[in-house]
């Protein structure tokens, strides 16, 4: 049974090894942008919530059994994801890394719902984190 998790706009359906992401965005503008297979852009006004969402998906047990069953003690690092880029024009901020939408595609495009192995959503949130507390200081 897939274990779903809500935090403001985000819900994560985690099952088995996938983390299911959706953003209820007002739009298609603030939607998530995915690169399938390269990259994930978020609005920078959502990126606390969804560091959030992260950081409770982590606490269930189906994210540690995805630990479990991946058995790679590196699994999780975050340099599996680029630092975060934030673009001033259009207001969202970059990770390259492993995230999938549906389909191929060719740059980035909005998306509703995105997916990620759960190994990987520690290294997600690393990189997250540490750019918000950096932003923070600026």
């Amino acid at each position: 049974m897939p274990t779903l998790t809500t935090v403001a706009c985000w819900t994560i359906t985690a099952s088995d090894d996938l983390a299911c992401v959706t953003h209820a965005a007002d739009g298609e503008y603030r939607a998530p942008r995915v690169w399938s297979g390269r990259g994930l852009a978020i609005a920078g006004t959502d990126l606390a919530g969804f560091e959030k969402v992260l950081g409770e998906v982590m606490k269930l047990p189906v994210y540690w059994l995805a630990r479990t069953r991946c058995g790679n003690l590196g699994a999780g690092d975050a340099a599996i994801w680029s630092e975060p880029r934030y673009d001033p024009d259009d207001e969202f901020v970059y990770l390259s890394g492993p995230c999938r939408a549906d389909g191929p595609t060719t740059g980035y495009r909005p998306v509703s719902t995105f997916t990620i192995d759960l190994v990987h959503l520690r290294g997600l949130r690393i990189r997250i984190a540490a750019y918000r507390a950096a932003s923070a200081t600026r």
